[in-house]
């Protein structure tokens, strides 16, 4: 029998484990079409604009620091028949400069409401009970696509007192208008041209997924329906007309499928130290011996005291005690292929912290005996 590799791991502090393990399925599970794959072309498309908001309790921008606020006040007021002087700047403080972005869905048609979100660009402090002004949205070709309009639901507050001091609660400079935007024009897609054939791109991709999909549309739909193209798409033959094809895809997108095996990967966050090790992870045989040094100063103030005529002072004398404990952490052996299970016991035995656990598993990778990929995030 191979001699154990041996992997020593010392560290200063010791810490309870917080470790997260995703813990999945041995074998695969099913899935609908429609939560593992989208149609090419059925997509959502982004809009934005700039606009106003009016209407603030002294909230909005500081329009000596923001220039803008006030030019574009001065022309939405010219487009209204009221002129403003170029010399005079009107020192406003209930008008607040914001973009608004909102997500087109696809097949939004004429008429259609959309919700918006609305954000301050300025300094204004809060956007509370402001009502924004009749605001295009523009898609990335510059047409405008829907109008923006209404009253602002703003979650956050913020209050300030007198010395300067202020509490904020969520973020007051920003909000939402449900139904906010009206659709003023549709995108055209090629859904309702007479093609016989569509896409179905996978969310993740995988080659024994896409292959897994191809064979339960042609089981169910008849051979040469579906053929893998590679790992993330799918080339399906469906009817041609329009009503015939809402039917075809009603039908397909619930049909369920079995996932493919994920990838073996250990997942590292360096900044919150959660650790996530899927199901697949296996470690051959290696040992482990994990230890913490736990140094502790303590420190100490007494009197010093002279003698009587001595003509001495006293004195406050501070005394530092520091003491170094090892514990006593026993190594623990990897079996050939142990699994997840015993890999999250054996961790959890020695008492590693975060920061511990990382090490012990990168050094498990640079002696070969990690079979999967480390991943820091």
């Amino acid at each position: 029998m191979k001699a154990p590799r041996l992997i020593k791991i010392f560290k200063l502090n010791k810490a309870v484990i917080v470790m997260l393990s995703l813990l999945l399925a041995g074998n695969s599970y099913a899935e609908r079409i429609k939560d593992m794959a989208s149609i090419a072309g059925v997509r959502a498309n982004q809009l934005v604009g700039y606009g106003l908001v009016v209407g603030l309790n002294g909230s909005g921008d500081q329009t000596s620091q923001a220039q803008f606020t006030v030019q574009s006040l001065k022309t939405m007021l010219g487009q209204l028949g009221v002129v403003i002087p170029e010399n005079v700047n009107p020192q406003l403080k209930n008008v607040a400069a914001v973009m608004i972005h909102a997500e087109l869905p696809a097949f939004a048609k004429v008429g259609q409401r959309i919700d918006v979100t609305v954000s301050s660009i300025g300094n204004a402090n809060s956007l509370r009970g402001g009502s924004l002004l009749m605001t295009p949205l523009k898609g990335v070709d510059g047409s405008t696509y829907a109008l923006a309009q209404g009253n602002l639901i703003v979650s956050g507050f913020g209050v300030e007192g007198a010395d300067g001091s202020s509490v904020t609660v969520n973020i007051p400079s920003s909000g939402r208008i449900p139904n906010g935007a009206m659709v003023e024009r549709e995108v055209a897609n090629s859904f309702a041209d007479n093609t016989s054939s569509l896409m179905l791109n996978l969310n993740q991709a995988d080659f024994t997924t896409a292959l897994n999909l191809t064979e339960k549309i042609n089981e169910v739909f008849g051979a040469g329906t579906a053929e893998a193209i590679d790992s993330s798409s799918v080339k399906v033959r469906g009817p041609s007309n329009v009503d015939q094809k809402v039917a075809f895809i009603a039908a397909l997108e619930n049909l369920e499928v079995e996932h493919g095996t994920a990838p073996a990967r250990v997942i590292i966050n360096s900044r919150t130290g959660t650790v996530v090790i899927s199901s697949t992870v296996v470690v051959d045989e290696a040992a482990v011996a994990h230890g913490s040094l736990v140094v502790t100063i303590l420190e100490s103030n007494f009197v010093s005291q002279p003698g009587p005529f001595s003509g001495g002072e006293t004195e406050v004398v501070q005394n530092s005690s520091v003491f170094i404990e090892e514990e006593d952490n026993r190594m623990f052996l990897f079996q050939p292929g142990v699994s997840l299970d015993e890999l999250v016991r054996a961790v959890n035995q020695v008492g590693a912290s975060p920061s511990d656990l990382v090490a012990i598993l990168e050094a498990l990778q640079q002696v070969g005996a990690l079979r999967a990929q480390l991943i820091v995030i």
